[in-house]
């Protein structure tokens, strides 16, 4: 699947809720899909600076593909994240840098988010991106 095969499936997803209450329920359910960081790697360096909350994140490159690991120590995050690594994990760097992730718009996500958490969500993907140039 593309990056853009997967940000529709999610926006899909989030089209069977008629309220943020059952979106919310969701996204917090897809944070217990997230492909869990390293307990080693849970430091100060691979925590996602702006978040509210503690973030962290990690990167690794397999055959010329990025594939991330996260955590966070709330629940609203670690969902947020989680839908950015489903988006992101297993894809070129060079798309990952040029994704648009227009989903997060679409879905309704920023809006919905306090401005603190919506700064958060901004910087997860600022550091996805930053990995994925990395490993270019």
């Amino acid at each position: 699947m593309s990056i853009k095969d997967k940000e529709l499936e999610i926006e899909e997803e989030f089209l069977l809720f008629d309220d943020w209450t059952g979106k919310y329920e969701h996204l917090i359910e897809q944070g217990r899909s997230l492909p869990m960081i390293d307990q080693l790697k849970r430091t100060e360096e691979h925590l996602i600076k702006g978040c509210q909350s503690q973030v962290w994140l990690d990167a690794r490159l397999e055959d010329g593909k990025v594939f991330y690991f996260a955590d966070s120590d709330a629940q609203i995050p670690k969902g947020v994240v989680s839908l950015l690594v489903r988006v992101l994990s297993g894809e070129k760097p060079e798309d990952i840098v040029n994704a648009d992730l227009g989903f997060i718009d679409r879905i309704g996500l920023k809006e919905h988010l306090s401005p603190t958490r919506s700064n958060g969500l901004v910087s997860m993907v600022k550091q996805m991106k930053f990995y994925a140039l990395a490993h270019q």
